[in-house]
């Protein structure tokens, strides 16, 4: 049984500990929200889970003092900006607590955050624990999953991952959050402010170079908006044709002259359809296709989950996906059961 404390309970956090509740071998022994209208309430009642008895806490510390009994690994739903998780990180380690963390910019900060990584390394290492940056992407799809595919390959060339989706039945701060209904004036202010980006894609190509073992001597990154190609009455907003419907975002990587990485993000409202779609060019090439795509929210939520068992078993120390055992979905007794064949 591995016991699990909760740090952030907004949306992503709500259904991360919906997943540790369903899951056997996990408890959850707390809850953590630093919102004042949070603090106190039921944890269950908040995550739509109905009365579970344990009451969201302030902090952290006030979260274990409060546990039944001790936690091992502390989920941390919380912020982007791996500047600002060190402290949390740090509270975490010097509680003897291994971390999971959904903060994107920790799913490969060596290159792009070379002074917070040491940090969290060093602090971890330290304290002997393990702390692990995932999620769907960055984490998952456009920098593990590419690089585990080269696993077959005899050569690797050029790798292209393309993230595109159509956000019109995606909720509406997402929506805003990609530039869907703004006017060129506001889009180009929001992307000075860099409000609009993904964050993450950086760091994914800094990770795929990594697995591969590329020193790339040239990164570069670009953002541009979706122009609505008619008039698109489908999203939070009507948007005239001609105007921003979203965002797509570009970042490469260069070896020895020529281009070796490139990842595509593109969201926006009204796009055709929505794809995952992962190309190694190489012996032998691979170029496979998630149609649909993968829900976001879903699967951050599930390899966050299913990472826990991973950073127990975990090297101490700051760690990437790449370092630490396959995050693997693991059955329960019940579902082994319902999933067992005739006879069986």
């Amino acid at each position: 049984m591995i016991r699990v404390i909760q740090v952030g309970a907004g949306p992503l956090g709500r259904q991360i500990v919906r997943y540790i509740v369903e899951r056997e071998g996990l408890e959850l022994v707390g809850v953590v929200d630093v919102d004042p209208s949070l603090v106190g309430r039921d944890a269950g009642e908040v995550c739509g889970l109905g009365s579970m008895g344990l009451p969201i806490a302030g902090s952290l510390e006030e979260a274990r003092l409060k546990a039944r009994e001790a936690a091992q690994v502390v989920v941390l739903a919380t912020v982007s900006s791996v500047e600002k998780l060190v402290p949390q990180v740090e509270e975490a380690a010097r509680a003897g607590l291994h971390t999971v963390s959904t903060c994107e910019e920790l799913s490969y900060p060596w290159k792009q955050h070379p002074g917070a990584a040491g940090a969290i390394d060093r602090i971890c290492r330290e304290h002997e624990v393990a702390c692990l940056g995932t999620g769907v992407n960055p984490g998952f799809l456009m920098d593990y999953l590419p690089s585990v595919f080269t696993s077959i390959a005899q050569r690797v060339d050029r790798v292209e991952v393309e993230r595109v989706q159509d956000a019109s039945p995606r909720r509406v701060p997402f929506q805003k959050k990609i530039g869907a209904g703004l006017t060129h004036e506001e889009f180009e202010a929001n992307r000075q402010a860099g409000v609009l980006r993904h964050v993450g894609l950086p760091e994914s190509v800094d990770m795929i170079a990594a697995a591969m073992g590329w020193e790339l001597e040239e990164a570069g990154e670009t953002l541009e908006p979706v122009l609505a190609a008619a008039d698109l009455e489908v999203g939070y907003k009507p948007i005239a044709r001609g105007e921003p419907a979203g965002v797509q975002q570009v970042a490469t990587g260069m070896v020895a002259g020529r281009e070796v990485l490139r990842l595509t993000f593109r969201a926006a409202v009204g796009e055709e359809k929505s794809y995952d779609r992962i190309r190694v060019f190489g012996v032998p090439a691979v170029d496979t296709v998630i149609e649909g795509g993968v829900n976001g929210d879903v699967a951050t939520c599930a390899i966050t989950v299913n990472a826990i068992r991973s950073v127990v078993r975990a090297q101490t120390g700051l760690n990437t996906m790449l370092d630490v055992p396959v995050p693997a979905w693991f059955a329960t007794t019940k579902e082994v059961r319902v999933a067992a064949p005739a006879g069986g």
